[in-house]
This record gives structure tokens, C-alpha cells and sequence, in this order.
């Protein structure tokens, strides 16, 4: 008999269904892996093999994640790293990156995947682009397996180097035909098209400045043959508009178009420096867009005008870009700062709190082209995640519990149920051993850090 679990008392069930409906005494009836009722706790079956009672939680659908890079989590701060803006931000941690491994590769993003998950986040995208050493896709595979994320891999490449033109030194490039021979072993080794799916792969060739006009059309080749979706980084300051102006001469809106990078299979991370025209084009094909808010700040990139992508009909969804460059990967916290930037940027009414809530939830659903997460109603995805209310932060809150998620201080959750699993309980992972990740994660970024001089042994 297939597993049934009752989610019941909720203060408000946030479904981001198509009437966006918020029931307040709600509950979710699931079967194995998938919601089969969505209403008010009185109407709905009162018994179940497991039952959470979610009296005094703000239920929503589980937060999903479009743009991130786990391994970066080993190189949090880096002293030569705080203060530059993108282009000199890469040039100083490449070097450190170079002497990445496999082991660091796996428990980075068992490290990256338990921030997210208690953060709400119940699917993540992950463009791992450098393969140093013996580095490989799979050991992020297997860490969202063992960790029980729903999970699209992106196989990243660079594949121009400082010798002909490109950002990152030779030592961390690689040959094109092996980047895409690799690319499609993984697509048929674990890349899974069905319904409800823990596992997609991404085509993601790095970005117009590390990789080839050749290999950005032939990535595009192979992900349409396999009916796979393709990312990369588009447009995310003015830098990045004077180099594609320099080597291309066309914006990058202009070249993604030309190497076949628009349709609704194909999602760009930032587009901070999105023209017009940019905007429009992206609208009319369905090409969607990672805004990572935390990031921009950081490095100083802008502000995205999302305002203008969501009302011209761009696909929008929230990332929060690598553990470097936001030093944090909290997705409740990114749509907190999406909403504040919005405003800062365009105005108090530029975004609300369930504005941000639902790119967060809905918007990253439709960036990594999925139909079966991002809200709470019968045929969806079991991904559920549950917030208390009786916390410092929702004090005086509590008149609208749905917008303190956004407005007040980011809280973790205290259940998170990710394909009918309970993967949080009473605020703690259930299926890892996170302290002891986390102690062998501070060793091996420490080892890093020894390995290029970045800090010196005690």
C-alpha cells in the first residue's frame, strides 16, 4: 500500500494555486509522493499513516532554487574576494578553485543543500563549471541522493582560458569535445524527463566569457536532441556588456539569440544589464531568468529590472548564486532581499510579499521548465514546507502571517517534506548527520584555503 501523510491545523495553507488561494485552518492530503487533497482541515480525511499537526505553521509550497554554485560554500569570505566587483571577484578565487576535489565537490554541496533545505527550499539547480582534479558531476548527484533534494544538475564548462582571450586561467578549462562528450554521458546516466522527477541534468556551458561561440551552439544542439534544459550566466554587470559589445559586437541578449540560446527550455542567471530589447525578446520566447539579488548587491552588479521582466511576461525565478558571492543560501532571505531591492530600485510598490513569495515558488518553477512543483494542489509534487509562528521574529506579525514570512527576519523551517518525505523535523535534517558535514566541510575548506597560501597553518 502506497504511503499516505496528513498535514492538518495549519494557521494558512499558501497553495499558490491558479486562484492563488490561502485557507486558513488548512490541511494537505498526500499519497506516496504526490498531493491528493488541498482544503480545510474539517473537510479533508482525518487519518493517515503519518499525520503533522501544523497548528500555529505557515504552510507553502517548497521554495525552489534557480541559480547556485555548492562548491563555493568552501570559500566563503575570502579576504581578497570581499571587496571586487565580478570580473576581479573570479580572478582572485579561481586559483583557490583550481585545487578543488572530489571529496570537497560532495560534501559542499551536502553542506549547500542543508542551508537551502532548512531555508525552505525543497528543489535546487546547481551549475557546477570547473573540474579540477578529479572533480566530477556526479559527486553533487550523489549528495542530493543521500540528502533527498530535488535536484537539476547544470554540467557547467569553461573552455577559453587566459591564453585565448578568456577570464579564467588555462589550468581550470577544458577541451570542448570532452565537455560535451561528458555532458551527454550524464544526460543518458541520470538525467530523468518523467513527472515528478528527482533528478534532471542542465546543459551549462559558463558564460559568453569562458566558453567558445562554438561550444554555446553545440551545447544548444545536444540539450534540444536530448529535450533537456540549458543555463548559463547572461548580462550581469557592465562589464559583461562591454566584452560581449568588444568580442561580438552585439548585446548579450543579441548573442544568446544567435547561438540559440532563447526558448522556453533555456534560463540565464542575473541578466542584471538587461536592455529593453533584451527584455522583450526573452518575453515573447519564453526564456527565463535566475535573479539572485544577494549577489548583485554584493558584487556591486545593480539592480535587475524585474519589475519590467514579470510585467512584460519573463519567466522569473529566485537564486541564490554561489555561497562566494552571497555568502548565504537562504531562499526565504532571497525573496525577502528581491522584494527590497525591487523597491529600492523602483519604487515602494515595486514588489510585494506575496509578489516575492511567488517567484520563489511558482517562478522558480517555470525557469527550470517544471509543471509538477511551486504549488499546493492535487496532482503536484509532495514539496511542503511548514513555518512556526511563535517566533521572536513574527512577534506583532501575526495580523498577516502569509507577508511576515517575507517582511520580517528569514526563519528556517520546522518541517519540510520533499517528495512525500519527511526530510525536516522539528527543525532538525533527518537524513544526514549535519554537525559532523559540517565539521569535515570547515577541514576541507580550511585545506583549500592552506593549499593556495589563501590563510597559513597554525
Amino acid at each position: 500500500m502506497t504511503k499516505t501523510l496528513l498535514i492538518k491545523n495549519a494557521r494558512v495553507v499558501v497553495t499558490m494555486d491558479d486562484q492563488r488561494r490561502e485557507i486558513n485552518d488548512g490541511a494537505i492530503y498526500v499519497r506516496g509522493n504526490v498531493i491528493e487533497q488541498v482544503g480545510p482541515t474539517a473537510e479533508l480525511p482525518q487519518t493517515a499513516d503519518e499525520v503533522i499537526d501544523a497548528t500555529g505553521h505557515v504552510v507553502t509550497p517548497g521554495l525552489v532554487n534557480t541559480h547556485h554554485h555548492m562548491y563555493q560554500s568552501l570559500t566563503r569570505v575570502i579576504p581578497a574576494a570581499q571587496n571586487g566587483e565580478l570580473f576581479n571577484w573570479l580572478t582572485n578565487l579561481y586559483p583557490i578553485w583550481a585545487n578543488l576535489n572530489s571529496e570537497m565537490v560532495h560534501v559542499s554541496t551536502l553542506t549547500a543543500m542543508s542551508e537551502l533545505i532548512l531555508s525552505g527550499c525543497t528543489t535546487s539547480s546547481d551549475h557546477l563549471y570547473i573540474y579540477p582534479n578529479d572533480c566530477k558531476l556526479d559527486d553533487s548527484i550523489e549528495a542530493a541522493s543521500k540528502i533527498g533534494m530535488r535536484f537539476h544538475a547544470a554540467r557547467g564548462a569553461m573552455s577559453v582560458g587566459q591564453s585565448k582571450g578568456g577570464l579564467p586561467p588555462d589550468r581550470v578549462v577544458e577541451d570542448e569535445k570532452a565537455i560535451l562528450k561528458d555532458t551527454q554521458r550524464l544526460i543518458e546516466t541520470y538525467h530523468d524527463a518523467g513527472r515528478h522527477a528527482m533528478q534532471r541534468v542542465v546543459v551549462a556551458p559558463c558564460s559568453p566569457f569562458s566558453v567558445s561561440q562554438d561550444l554555446m551552439k553545440e551545447a544548444a544542439l545536444l540539450a534540444r536532441s536530448y529535450g533537456v534544459s540549458m543555463h548559463t550566466h547572461l548580462a550581469e554587470n557592465v562589464n559583461d556588456i562591454a566584452y560581449s559589445r568588444e568580442k561580438f559586437n552585439m548585446t548579450p541578449a543579441e548573442y544568446a539569440e544567435d547561438c540559440g540560446w532563447v526558448g522556453h527550455d533555456v534560463w540565464h542567471a542575473h541578466c542584471v544589464q538587461l536592455d529593453d530589447d533584451g527584455v522583450y525578446m526573452f518575453a515573447k520566447t519564453g526564456t527565463g531568468v535566475a535573479h539572485c539579488p544577494c549577489s548583485n548587491m554584493r558584487l556591486a552588479s545593480g539592480i535587475a529590472p524585474v519589475r519590467k521582466m514579470v510585467d512584460a511576461g519573463v519567466p522569473v525565478g529566485l537564486g541564490v548564486d554561489g555561497c562566494a558571492s552571497n555568502d548565504g543560501a537562504h531562499m526565504l532571505g532571497e525573496a525577502r532581499q528581491a522584494m527590497l531591492l525591487q523597491r529600492v530600485g523602483f519604487g515602494p510598490d515595486a514588489m510585494t510579499a506575496r509578489q516575492a513569495l511567488e517567484l520563489a515558488t511558482l517562478g522558480g518553477a517555470k525557469v527550470l521548465n517544471r509543471d509538477d512543483i511551486g504549488a499546493i494542489k492535487p496532482g503536484m509534487s509532495a514539496d511542503i514546507v511548514m513555518f512556526k509562528l511563535d517566533q521572536i521574529a513574527f512577534a506583532g506579525a501575526l495580523h498577516d502571517p502569509v507577508a511576515a514570512l517575507v517582511f520580517c527576519t528569514p526563519s528556517n523551517v520546522n518541517y519540510s517534506v520533499i517528495n512525500g518525505k519527511i526530510v525536516v523535523k522539528d527543525g532538525l535534517l533527518q537524513t544526514i548527520d549535519l554537525p559532523l558535514v559540517i565539521e569535515r566541510h570547515n577541514q576541507l575548506a580550511s585545506d583549500l584555503a592552506l593549499a593556495t597560501g589563501t590563510r597559513k597553518a597554525a
